[in-house]
């Protein structure tokens, strides 16, 4: 394979599961998605995204996504269990998420996350250029810039966390605590998406490495690592454009019509995960029902729960609870025609999404702990017409740039039935107010300017940035 100045390197490859062993490869884009973020500055930058393609065994030579190679990673389906759906996903992923869910231990998951993270790292030191930047994304893949570094020392090397990093008394619960923050420092450049995140960082590389250490810099074993935070964002254009796309525009028609045109209508979009507070959500408005402060004739719940790690136990058993709440609650207070909720357990297109925002009285955007939460920001860009409410998560990273939101705690569900209704009954005027200035604030801080912010920080001299960005 060609060698590349800039190299991706991500749990996933950006492919549309259906086209991942053959026919026309399109970009893989899921609601608030690593993929997502980053098509809009990939999709005309030749680049090359190493990652696995979902398929368990070799994998074969793929076509290119437009001017992005792809390298695929093999994984075993022993691989697949121990690295992702083990040590990834049943233990750093709750563990980051506050321990919303309590993490799971398992030593045998330790030595497959390290050694499919060797794989990735040998696979990005072949596809790279002398002297090109890589960019390390996410939580699965922290031990790869060390092991970057040591194979290929010439290289600019920077990643960046999406999720949560979690403040040291909870990683200090982590059995290989130690080999995972040198992971991390093996970067010349690590992003969050708060200041805390960095924060906790430095603390940790202070305490458990003895390193010269501030929010924004740690020096260890000779070297300097800069880190910071680069806030992720969306493209903004291809949201309002979709917005305003004929068959968007008719389709928000159509689901008003069939949701009821007289009604309040709130709508939910996550990925199926018990970090998004789906049944909290659901228990607030079970009692709002039960209270009447809203009733069947006059509102409507949509939630969308896009399936998401169906082979991991924990989430086969949060989406049965879920749908047995929303049976529940629909058996209650629905009635023939008009249930209270309308539940979707399916992936949904960018069109269908952007209908669905448009759709929306108010969007109700509540994880329990969220690194950014793209879904909001995508909710205000959808709203060409200005209205709309948005409810937000004081735990989603979006609700330090969205403060305009009514925000709320979401652990609280005295505190989530007060915020919806206040949303609900909120005039036009404020509605309005709020959505223009969280409207201005995305469309300065857009996903390039996310980019070029971290890709100047990498190199310090705007080159990087220019090349592949292209100047502001």
């Amino acid at each position: 394979m060609r060698q590349s100045s800039l190299v991706v390197v991500a749990n996933r490859l950006p492919l549309d599961d259906s086209a991942a062993r053959d026919g026309a490869c399109e970009w893989r884009r899921s609601p608030g998605g690593l993929s997502g973020a980053l098509h809009a500055i990939l999709q005309q930058t030749p680049a090359t995204w190493v990652g696995w393609d979902g398929e368990i065994g070799l994998s074969p030579r793929l076509p290119d996504i437009g001017s992005v190679r792809l390298r695929p990673v093999a994984l075993s389906a022993e691989e697949q269990a121990g690295y992702y759906e083990g040590f990834a996903n049943s233990t750093l992923w709750p563990l980051y998420h506050d321990a919303v869910q309590q993490p799971v231990f398992q030593r045998e998951w330790w030595e497959t996350y390290r050694s499919v993270n060797q794989r990735f790292a040998e696979a990005a030191a072949e596809v790279a250029g002398k002297h090109a930047a890589v960019w390390v994304q996410d939580y699965h893949l922290q031990l790869v810039p060390r092991m970057l570094r040591e194979l290929r020392p010439d290289l600019l090397i920077g990643f960046f966390m999406h999720v949560p990093f979690p403040p040291p008394e909870l990683f200090m619960q982590l059995p290989r605590r130690v080999e995972l923050l040198r992971g991390m420092l093996g970067a010349d450049l690590v992003g969050f998406q708060r200041e805390q995140a960095a924060h906790n960082l430095a603390q940790l590389a202070q305490k458990l490495l003895g390193a010269d250490a501030t929010d924004d810099a740690i020096t260890v074993g000779g070297r300097t690592v800069r880190t910071g935070a680069f806030p992720v964002s969306i493209d903004v254009g291809e949201m309002r454009a979709l917005a305003t796309r004929p068959d968007v525009v008719a389709q928000v028609k159509q689901l008003r019509h069939d949701l009821g045109e007289a009604k309040r209508v709130l709508v939910s979009v996550d990925r199926l995960d018990y970090t998004k507070g789906i049944e909290h959500r659901l228990t607030a408005y079970r009692e709002l029902l039960r209270d009447g402060h809203v009733k069947v004739r006059d509102t409507v719940l949509v939630q969308v729960a896009v399936p998401s790690r169906e082979r991991v136990e924990s989430y086969r058993d949060l989406r049965d609870r879920i749908e047995g709440e929303v049976g529940r609650i629909n058996g209650e207070y629905g009635r023939v025609g008009e249930p209270a909720i309308h539940y979707l357990n399916q992936p949904f297109s960018r069109a269908q999404l952007a209908a669905l925002y448009q759709t929306a009285d108010v969007m109700v955007v509540t994880p329990l702990r969220d690194g950014m939460n793209l879904v909001a920001k995508e909710f205000v860009a959808a709203r060409e017409d200005g209205a709309g409410a948005l409810v937000l998560s004081e735990f989603a990273g979006a609700a330090a740039e969205l403060s305009q939101a009514y925000l709320v705690n979401p652990h609280d569900v005295d505190d989530l039935k007060q915020t919806l209704l206040r949303a609900l009954e909120a005039g036009p005027e404020d509605r309005a107010a709020r959505m223009e200035a969280m409207r201005r604030h995305i469309a300065e801080h857009d996903i390039l300017a996310w980019a070029r912010a971290y890709l100047t920080e990498l190199d310090h001299t705007g080159r990087l940035a220019r090349r592949f960005i292209g100047r502001p």
